[in-house]
């Protein structure tokens, strides 16, 4: 297993060389050698090997997570070894990570200058750095996949045919929270927090759609704020004269998101908490923030977290921190974030695909990815897979609502 770190920059003659490279690859890419051979094979894959993207924040306040993109998609491959695809190749995965701090010029930069080098980009975290090279990634034909963002428009098979998102729609998280609030027999009242973005917004269509023609629920107050704010102590304080007594909060940021746990702590105010599923990590949010078992925090699930006592004997689990400790020790070797178990994931639904490329080229990866169904990656808890078949849906698209239990999260049946 190969894998190198490579710090984002803009230097517009490597992007001007990388981009030209590429725009000669393209023609080679769908068509056949002369006199009908195999067809030839795209950048980034040989006969032996096979080399992927990543550009992530590997430093900056979304770093936690951001590491965690590379790390299990590192120990993933790092403990699988060298893949057989469907060419009757075997090949040795390398993986190459970029940092972009979560800035979408960076990531456009690491895009152009490495995509005549890499076979498809994968993994990376952010809406808005995943959107900077997307127009770019579709009119080069180069893959952006299973990419963790939550953002519909990379599901859009019609629009995007060379994108596939990871993560379950950033509305079926919102709309995930709606129904479970709908479904008390209490009134409620609602504050809402969003990120001023295409993040928060989609958050907050979900939820409002699952709780519209609900007697019970009111919404009594609605902020944002920026993704570069450093505080939201004005909104807490604002949010918090409401007297709500549910808060969602469709934050992306993780040292903002235990400042707000920790605002309200000091403003008294002891509202039921939704969290999205990226930052409401045990170890790496609630626990620094102070969180407890009483104080009503919920989230969202597609995998299972080691922190739980419930996984702790867990064969997927077990195996998942072996290969972490052992193969991801650049990144992290603790899950702090469940970005660790999802690119594991990626890892593993990669491989499906690979399995079934019958040429070594993008167009050959693109239909065999977009011919999976009904796989159970290693580490989904039960009642969600993986179906990369559904227009206008990621590879995951079920989620369960789970509830903080003071040391990880069981799942929430009712709202409490």
């Amino acid at each position: 297993m190969n894998m190198r770190t490579k710090a984002a920059g803009i230097v517009a003659v490597g992007s001007i060389v990388a981009l030209t490279l590429a725009g000669c690859s393209r023609g080679a890419d769908a068509g056949s050698e002369p006199g009908g051979g195999e067809a030839a094979a795209s950048p980034g894959i040989t006969d032996d090997s096979i080399t992927l993207g990543v550009t992530t924040p590997l430093s900056g306040g979304t770093a936690g997570p951001g590491n965690c993109t590379v790390a299990g998609l590192v120990a993933y491959f790092g403990e699988a070894g060298p893949i057989e695809f469907g060419d009757g190749k075997t090949r040795e995965v390398t993986v190459e990570a970029y940092d972009d701090t979560y800035d979408p010029q960076k990531a456009l930069s690491n895009f152009q200058q490495n995509q005549a080098d890499v076979f498809a980009f994968t993994s990376g975290l952010g809406t808005p750095t995943n959107r900077a090279y997307r127009e770019a990634a579709i009119e080069e034909e180069v893959p952006q996949v299973l990419v963790m963002t939550g953002d519909p428009i990379f599901s859009d098979r019609a629009e995007s045919p060379w994108q596939l998102g990871f993560v379950p729609i950033y509305q079926n998280e919102g709309a995930a929270f709606g129904e479970l609030l709908a479904s008390s027999s209490e009134d409620h009242k609602v504050a809402i927090l969003s990120q001023n973005d295409d993040y928060g917004d989609g958050y907050v269509e979900g939820f409002k759609s699952a709780i519209e023609g609900a007697d019970n629920i009111e919404i009594v107050e609605e902020l944002t704020y920026e993704a570069t704010d450093t505080s939201v102590d004005a909104q807490l304080t604002e949010l918090a004269a409401s007297d709500a007594d549910v808060f969602f909060n469709a934050m992306s940021i993780t040292p903002l998101t235990i400042a707000t746990i920790e605002k309200a702590r000091e403003l008294s105010w002891a509202p039921s908490w939704f969290l999205p599923s990226n930052t409401s990590s045990p170890s790496a949010i609630l626990g620094p923030a102070g969180a407890n078992a009483d104080d009503g925090f919920y989230s969202v699930s597609f995998s299972k977290a080691p922190q739980s006592p419930a996984f702790a004997e867990d064969e997927d689990v077990t195996t998942f921190l072996a290969a972490l400790e052992e193969h991801a020790g650049d990144y992290t070797t603790t899950p702090d974030f469940p970005h660790c178990m999802w690119s594991y994931m990626v890892g593993a639904t990669l491989e499906e695909a690979f399995g079934a490329m019958e040429e070594p080229t993008r167009e050959s990866f693109m239909e065999a990815l977009g011919g999976i169904t009904d796989f159970t990656a290693p580490l989904m808890l039960e009642g969600t897979s993986i179906d990369t078949t559904q227009d206008g849906q990621p590879a995951v698209s079920a989620v369960v609502v789970q509830r903080y239990n003071g040391q990880g999260y069981a799942n929430a049946e009712t709202f409490e």
